[in-house]
């Protein structure tokens, strides 16, 4: 947290509103333990009543909660509802083919605005989980393949500095890693796309590193269609294969030496 000092014309309300800022812009995140009450206090420089009455508001707000030993957290809640019956809904290859294209579509603006908008800080974390992607592409770790692909698209979201893209990303965060997960575990085992998909994320990070706007969106969305075909590709290859599967079990089903009957027949 920040050490700047927080003097308003009223102190608690100003506590409460740089901790909510903090919780919806990302940088405080669900499940995260705040400091002691004391030194939370040194840290803003504020009295301690005044971060007690800001604490008792944000977790009246439903943004903090506290444990019996009466220590803050941020709210595990936040987002929640949104997030756990779309969970349930993942196991589907369509709704994992509807993700990629919300994904293709949020991706693009992501892409641009980070382009812009991105501060030095941004710009590192970006980088710094990018060359990660490409070490675990090295190794051939398709598990750390797509941790540090999800990272990366992450640290995109929170360089865009759009609050509601950034929160309503968050809120459905488990989905998209594990749409991420899915993609990338797809396309390692079907031998798609590996040398590719590493070069499309290279063309995002420049774009972005780069602040070109238009070829951060472009490369973003191309990356996102890519996927989406490829996906397709694969799925209705696994279709085919399992019809052909059935096909073959089929004598496991039908009584040997019997032929249909066919009603009305003479």
């Amino acid at each position: 947290m920040s050490t700047t000092s927080i003097r308003p014309h009223k102190l608690a309300d100003a506590i409460a509103e740089h901790i909510k800022q903090m919780i919806l812009e990302g940088s405080l995140q669900p499940g995260e333990r705040l400091l002691s009450e004391r030194d939370l206090s040194t840290k803003l420089d504020v009295s301690r009543p005044s971060l007690r009455e800001a604490l008792d508001k944000l977790i009246s707000d439903g943004l903090l909660t506290t444990n019996a030993q009466g220590v803050a957290h941020v709210s595990e809640d936040i987002g929640k509802s949104m997030r756990d019956p779309l969970v349930q809904l993942m196991d589907t290859p369509e709704a994992r083919f509807d993700c990629l294209e919300l994904r293709a579509v949020v991706e693009a603006a992501a892409a641009g605005l980070a382009a812009e908008r991105a501060s030095e800080v941004d710009r590192e974390t970006i980088t710094r989980w990018f060359q990660a992607m490409v070490v675990a592409h090295e190794q051939q770790n398709v598990e750390e393949i797509a941790r540090t692909d999800a990272e990366f698209h992450f640290a995109i979201y929170e360089a865009s500095h759009n609050l509601m893209m950034l929160h309503f990303m968050r809120s459905i965060e488990t989905i998209l890693r594990s749409n991420v997960y899915l993609n990338r575990k797809n396309l390692y085992e079907h031998r798609r796309q590996r040398e590719s998909q590493l070069h499309e994320h290279q063309a995002i990070y420049d774009a972005i590193m780069a602040r070109d706007a238009n070829a951060a969106r472009a490369a973003a969305g191309e990356h996102m269609t890519t996927a989406m075909h490829t996906q397709r590709e694969i799925f209705d290859e696994e279709r085919r294969l399992e019809a052909s599967i059935r096909r073959l079990a089929r004598s496991d089903l039908v009584a040997s030496g019997k032929t249909r009957t066919v009603r009305g027949a003479r």
